[in-house]
C-alpha cells in the first residue's frame, strides 16, 4: 500500500497517510480540520546493491560455481563438435554432365 503526503490549505500542516490506492483521499486535517488536499511526492526510492545494479552481481558463490560449470561444459561440447564436423567433412566436386546431342 503507498503512502500518500497531504497538506491543509488552512494551517499548511503537512503529514503522510498509508492508504489502500482504492481509498477516497483524506479531506480533513488532524491539527485544524481544514480542508486538505493531496500532495504530489517523491515517492520510495530504489535500493542496488553490490557495485551495480544487475542481478547477477549479487548471486551466491555456490550458484556462480554451477553456472561457471554449466559455460566450461558447454564450451567443451561446442569445441568436440567442431572437430568431429571436420573430420567427417568430405569435399564433393559437381557432377560432369554430358552435353545434349540433339540439335
Amino acid at each position: 500500500m503507498p503512502t500518500y503526503e497531504y497538506k491543509c490549505k488552512k494551517c499548511n500542516h503537512q503529514f503522510e497517510e498509508f492508504q489502500s490506492i482504492t481509498s477516497e483521499p483524506l479531506t480533513d486535517c488532524p491539527k485544524c480540520d481544514g480542508r486538505v488536499e493531496r500532495v504530489i511526492s517523491g515517492g520510495a526510492g530504489f535500493v542496488f546493491k553490490g557495485s551495480g545494479f544487475y542481478i547477477t552481481e549479487n548471486r551466491s558463490e555456490k550458484y556462480k560455481e554451477s553456472a561457471k560449470k554449466d559455460t566450461e561444459t558447454k564450451t567443451e561440447k561446442k569445441s568436440d563438435t567442431k572437430t568431429t564436423a571436420k573430420s567427417t567433412d568430405k569435399k564433393t566436386e559437381p557432377k560432369k554432365t554430358k552435353p545434349d546431342s540433339k540439335k
